[in-house]
């Protein structure tokens, strides 16, 4: 408690997760301060408002959930509480209204994170939240004070309660490092080794294949990984494959090559098409054209696919032309493409591993450390891209929050 008899709540990261735990507690009358190692909050938020800002999905919420997995149930509470309508009339609050896309996904009108994260500070600076930055938090002192490594030196800080919201380990130049689990670590806190969510993962293309569509899409195909296939598109790179249809299946994907050593995952190149059909419109004659201008127009397989199946055959001695008909349809619907290892952490979209939700009470207080709250990437869950990475950052930076100040008001 400060000299004016307010409690007070440190707030360590500047992301969505750590600033609607600021809002929730100043609104509730404590007085808060915001930690961020950057020169400005919500540097991730950002990035991730350049490609139209989604931030949640109007899925129904059993579906919704489902979405993440093994960690449904402990992020039922927090969502439940805060779920998807809630986050569209908080954004809608601010000035930004919100629309659904065909595809269920939710994004503010302006399809931009800038206006709605302005509007968002001003008002939290209205409310009395302060903001430090350029704060790197290093871990506690001997007496339980924060410690800050700053551009004045160290800085020790007493605060009531904390909420780490400090994010997992991906685009690191943007102020998630991971370098906190060091410091939970040695605090006792167990914790999943950080790995990447939603990454590309590396192929081994031939130096012509890499040359010639490093940064094509591969539009309208359907890939198929631990018995579980989604539909989308995927974007070739010069070090293997990334995309909508690869984030979806990430987890599967990785645990796989952490098990295996390498991913094998089927692609249909033609999804709209059976393989009987593709077998029948390929059983028709061929005359003087080329065999890629006969794929391109008999199933209307583009350059980058028929390259893929160049690939296949040249890595097993042979030519597609000298494929038997059935043969080919079964390539084309059920293309064997072959992961041999993950994209670097920092360039995934998000990061599994973290606090394991067993080290958090119904407050998200970690027991080990009581008046230390946790929010957003640093908990052990992951969920595909379509806006319910957003969400569930929000909905555990509010739980945190409405935890700090439940637990301030009880001491």
């Amino acid at each position: 408690m400060n000299a004016d008899g307010y409690r007070t709540l440190a707030i360590i990261g500047g992301g969505p997760a750590g600033l609607i735990a600021a809002e929730e507690a100043a609104n509730a009358g404590c007085r808060v301060t915001v930690y961020e190692r950057m020169p400005s909050a919500g540097r991730k938020f950002l990035l991730a408002g350049r490609g139209g800002l989604n931030l949640t999905h109007g899925e129904a919420l059993e579906g919704f959930l489902r979405r993440y997995g093994p960690r449904a149930d402990a992020l039922r509470a927090a969502i439940e509480s805060f779920p998807p309508p809630q986050l569209r009339a908080w954004s809608e609050a601010l000035g930004q209204k919100t629309f659904q896309g065909s595809s269920g996904r939710i994004f503010p009108e302006a399809l931009k994170a800038s206006p709605l994260l302005r509007a968002w500070l001003r008002r939290l600076s209205e409310t009395g939240v302060a903001f430090v930055f350029r704060h790197r938090w290093c871990g506690w002192d001997d007496e339980g004070r924060l410690l800050f490594d700053t551009p004045r030196g160290r800085e020790h800080v007493k605060a009531d309660a904390v909420v780490l919201a400090l994010g997992g380990a991906s685009w690191p130049k943007l102020g998630s490092d991971g370098s906190w689990t060091g410091i939970l670590g040695q605090r006792g806190v167990d914790l999943a080794p950080l790995q990447p969510a939603n990454s590309g993962f590396l192929v081994s293309w031939s130096a012509p294949f890499r040359e010639r569509f490093a940064g094509t899409p591969l539009k309208r195909i359907a890939i198929t990984a631990g018995g579980s296939t989604v539909r989308g598109e995927a974007m070739i790179t010069d070090y293997g494959i990334e995309g909508g249809v690869i984030y979806a299946q990430s987890a599967r994907l990785r645990d796989a090559i952490l098990a295996e050593g390498e991913a094998v995952a089927s692609i249909a190149l033609r999804p709209e098409l059976s393989e009987v059909e593709i077998a029948k419109r390929l059983s028709a004659p061929r005359g003087k054209q080329s065999f890629s201008n006969f794929l391109r127009k008999t199933i209307n397989l583009p350059p980058v696919g028929i390259a893929l199946l160049h690939e296949w055959a040249a890595a097993n001695g042979g030519r597609i032309s000298e494929l038997a008909t059935e043969k080919l349809a079964s390539l084309i619907s059920h293309f064997p493409l072959k992961m041999t290892g993950i994209a670097p952490i920092e360039s995934a979209i998000s990061t599994t591993g973290g606090i394991l939700f067993e080290e958090l009470d119904e407050n998200f207080m970690l027991t080990k450390l009581p008046g230390v709250f946790a929010a957003g990437e640093m908990l052990d869950w992951e969920a595909p891209t379509g806006g319910y990475l957003l969400q569930a950052c929000f909905a555990t930076g509010v739980a945190a929050g409405r935890g700090a100040v439940r637990w301030l008001e009880n001491r």
